[in-house]
């Protein structure tokens, strides 16, 4: 919960130090700021406008179709992966519902985790994804309301990737993991179905966003395969980018002409970073 991460955690209006005060994060400088039944705090600056923050029905999305487990194998070698650097404290940015932080969670039993999200909806599920966790609604193109070299551990899943900030927060031999989807991914359905297809420079072009802050240290591609009834597809839609480009009349109507069950390829790329001083 929060209590394990606000030593960490700073006022997104002054910097200064946060601390926990009876329903409240408070610093010293008199800004304060509710902590929501849910367990989360809201840290955006009074001028932000979250306009791209995750619809309720795409956390909803989204948590129903990680939890039927249809990308385990990717949560299980993420975890896998940032486990082996032992972390004490792991940020995941853009963490969406905090599915993935939970899985990092269970797999390294000493670490706390905090969940950066600038959907409230989202920090809603991450705030009572697992027990280390704290969550924080927070905008990833502005300054992180994090202690400079607090991490030591930062995840990007699918999320926007701030090299400035994810440098400035990751401590001098902090690890930076990332994973973005191969240009294979859905490989299947994004022609029938009208899906956002991915840009085949992808990795390419995140190489060279990070370069100056960070180095490639190792780069893994995860291939795998899935099965989905024609309502999985539909929630597998409603949780990305496709869902504000796909109106879900004209996705059914697609799915209509489309064989049940549908076999569909998962690819990802899984990319670690070391931080240049």
């Amino acid at each position: 919960m929060l209590a394990d991460v606000v030593r960490y955690l700073v006022c997104p209006v002054c910097g200064a130090d946060l601390e926990l005060a009876d329903r409240r994060l408070v610093c010293s400088g008199g800004h304060a700021f509710d902590i929501a039944r849910q367990g989360y705090a809201n840290l955006l600056p009074g001028n932000a406008r979250p306009g791209t923050a995750d619809t309720p029905e795409m956390v909803r999305a989204r948590d129903e179709f990680l939890t039927a487990g249809h990308f385990a194998a990717l949560a299980d070698r993420l975890a896998w992966n940032v486990s082996r650097a032992d972390p004490a404290f792991v940020m995941d940015a853009g963490a969406g519902t905090g599915h993935y932080l939970s899985r990092i969670l269970d797999r390294v039993p000493d670490a706390a985790g905090l969940a950066l999200d600038i959907s409230k909806h989202a920090a809603r599920r991450a705030a009572k994804a697992h027990p280390r966790c704290g969550a924080v609604v927070a905008d990833l193109w502005r300054p992180f309301p994090l202690r400079g070299g607090a991490a030591d551990t930062v995840v990007n899943v699918f999320a926007p990737r701030n090299a400035t900030e994810f440098h400035r927060v990751l401590r001098d031999d902090g690890l930076l993991f990332t994973v973005t989807p191969s240009p294979r991914h859905l490989g299947t359905l994004v022609e029938p179905l009208g899906l956002l297809s991915i840009d085949k420079a992808k990795t390419e072009r995140m190489d060279t966003a990070l370069s100056g802050y960070f180095k490639l240290d190792s780069r893994q591609e995860l291939e795998t395969e899935t099965v989905l009834a024609h309502g999985e597809v539909i929630t597998l839609v409603g949780m990305g980018p496709s869902a504000h480009h796909v109106p879900p009349e004209r996705l059914r109507e697609r799915l209509e002409r489309l064989p049940e069950p549908l076999s569909a390829p998962l690819s990802f790329v899984l990319s670690t970073y070391r931080r240049l001083e």
